[in-house]
């Protein structure tokens, strides 16, 4: 059966964003499954996402909001879905997280959801329910079990479907790529735990992975045999990731933000939390070390094509 005909008998739509949004998982309502969507974006694209969202339930809205975890790509169009069904004189979709979240978001600790310590951006939204592992959740037509999924996010989950074998794997697994393993960035273990996601994902051996970025895909030895060689080299050498994050993490910003003065982005790098940690990983602590280090960062991007300077020293992406 083909990737589209299995999504289709799951009653799933994938909405595949990009790297700033993650992926949008569509389901109407079915039997006990009320309209569900699963990870909703970032907030610079809550707009586009309500109205991709929209379009794909037929017009409506969802009852129920379900995130894998909530790192700002994953959650930023809650509140954004849950204030136009209040718009419109509906009860807000019940929104579900990670039972590791739970306490967090029910609170808005924005150090504990990582927003302080990345300093991105997310519109605050309220919490009805928690998802662990082992629970089951009725979406589309079928049940799925929910896993955890350590080591990209600590309270991270995934959901599977075992009648087809489909994964839901949040940022646990992708195509091409692995996702940065934050705590490793703060000095807390993490290539034990995201291997040991690894090893699930390969007992679970799913036929379908829809992931948190990037087409829905069928090889998931593939993608698994490629995580782990990444895995493998960045245990080897912690610096290696962590020169890989800082480098991921500054274009993710400029995402967010589009375009701005070098000089502010020069000082974003230096007052970010998660840059400063990263920066004294790499020997650069201090606050003159730290700025030479961002200074380096921002110019080996330039070099590399990645960024690019505009008249009057504003940096954006390339087009």
């Amino acid at each position: 059966m083909s990737a589209s005909a299995v999504l289709a008998d799951l009653g799933l739509q994938v909405l595949e964003r990009d790297w700033l949004s993650a992926n949008h998982i569509v389901a109407p309502a079915c039997g006990p499954a009320p309209a569900t969507v699963v990870d909703t974006g970032h907030v610079r694209h809550a707009d586009m996402s309500l109205a991709l969202i929209r379009h794909a339930l037929g017009g409506g809205l969802p009852a129920r909001l379900v995130n894998t975890h909530l790192h700002s790509d994953h959650c930023g169009g809650n509140a954004v879905l849950q204030q136009a069904a209040q718009a419109e004189g509906q009860p807000a979709p019940q929104t579900w997280v990670p039972a590791g979240h739970h306490a967090a978001a029910t609170t808005w600790d924005e150090a504990r959801l990582s927003y302080r310590a990345t300093g991105q951006a997310c519109a605050r939204f309220t919490v009805q329910g928690a998802l662990a592992a082992g629970d089951v959740l009725p979406l589309g037509t079928a049940r799925w079990q929910v896993w955890a999924a350590p080591g990209h996010d600590p309270d991270a989950l995934m959901l599977f479907e075992p009648q087809t074998r489909t994964l839901i794997a949040g940022d646990a697994l992708w195509q091409d790529r692995l996702a940065i393993i934050f705590p490793e960035l703060e000095d807390r273990p993490g290539f034990a735990a995201t291997r040991a996601t690894l090893d699930l994902i390969a007992t679970l051996s799913p036929r379908l992975v829809i992931p948190g970025h990037g087409p829905v895909f069928e090889d998931a030895g593939a993608a698994l045999a490629a995580s782990r060689a990444r895995l493998d080299a960045f245990s080897r050498d912690p610096a290696r990731h962590t020169q890989h994050a800082a480098r991921a993490l500054a274009m993710y910003h400029l995402m967010e933000v589009r375009a701005e003065p070098r000089a502010e982005l020069l000082a974003y790098l230096d007052r970010t939390p998660l840059f400063i940690a990263m920066a004294a990983q790499l020997g650069h602590a201090g606050s003159a070390a730290r700025q030479a280090w961002a200074r380096g960062l921002v110019q080996a991007l330039g070099d590399q094509g990645l960024l690019r300077t505009d008249g009057g020293d504003w940096v954006r992406l390339p087009d």
